[in-house]
């Protein structure tokens, strides 16, 4: 399949790349900084922003699939306050442009806050969740939102609770709008495993218009 990927570069998405080609896609990875991704086969790299419609449209033309791991600017501590506004713009860009382009599908890298860990009680609104992160679930909860609404084929992938490099396993479990955790409450998953789940919905499309997620 062809498929576009933005935020090749970053923790999720580079496994996401590493996942796609082993698979033998073809894929368009764009990035801010071209030089920062080794040429590989099935890879075309391409400078572009995911803020701009315009060069969206143009890159996702023809393709079959565009996958979006963009995250906003972070700095020692984090994701930085007054860029969180640019995970929702990216995503109307993102919208606008896969529609001008008549891609047919989106495939959205979330954030977990949004999932819920009781009936109608989402884990950002539970008591007790980290002020300093609630910024960054708000503006990935936003992002779902738009394209939720929007009349495209879309897909949102939230990830456990924790998510960090480790172990491809190919052994985790799926769901819905709950988080999943293990018999000791934790909720976890590899970049790696992710990786191999959201490739899997990119050739399989089980998820159209529905938010999943994913935990051991």
């Amino acid at each position: 399949m062809r498929v576009v990927l933005y935020g090749a570069t970053g923790m999720i998405g580079s496994r996401i790349l590493k996942e796609l080609l082993s698979r033998g896609h073809t894929v368009t990875a764009v990035v801010r900084d071209p030089s920062k991704i080794p040429a590989q086969r099935g890879l075309t790299v391409e400078k572009g922003d995911l803020l701009d419609a315009d060069n969206i449209a143009k890159l996702a033309k023809g393709s079959d699939v565009i996958v979006s791991s963009y995250a906003p600017p972070a700095g020692p501590q984090g994701p930085l306050p007054d860029k969180l506004h640019l995970l929702v713009d990216a995503t109307k860009a993102l919208v606008s442009g896969v529609r001008r382009a008549g891609a047919p599908r989106i495939i959205m890298v979330g954030g977990a806050g949004s999932l819920e860990i009781s009936p109608g009680l989402q884990i950002v609104d539970s008591p007790g969740f980290p002020e300093g992160y609630k910024g960054i679930a708000l503006a990935h909860r936003d992002a779902m939102h738009v394209l939720r609404g929007s009349d495209l084929n879309w897909t949102y992938f939230s990830p456990a609770m924790v998510i960090q490099p480790g172990e491809r396993t190919g052994k985790f479990r799926l769901g819905l709008d709950s988080l999943i955790s293990d018999d000791k409450g934790n909720s976890s998953i590899s970049a790696e495993d992710y990786a191999i789940a959201l490739v899997d919905e990119v050739e399989q499309g089980r998820h159209t218009k529905q938010r999943f997620t994913i935990g051991y």
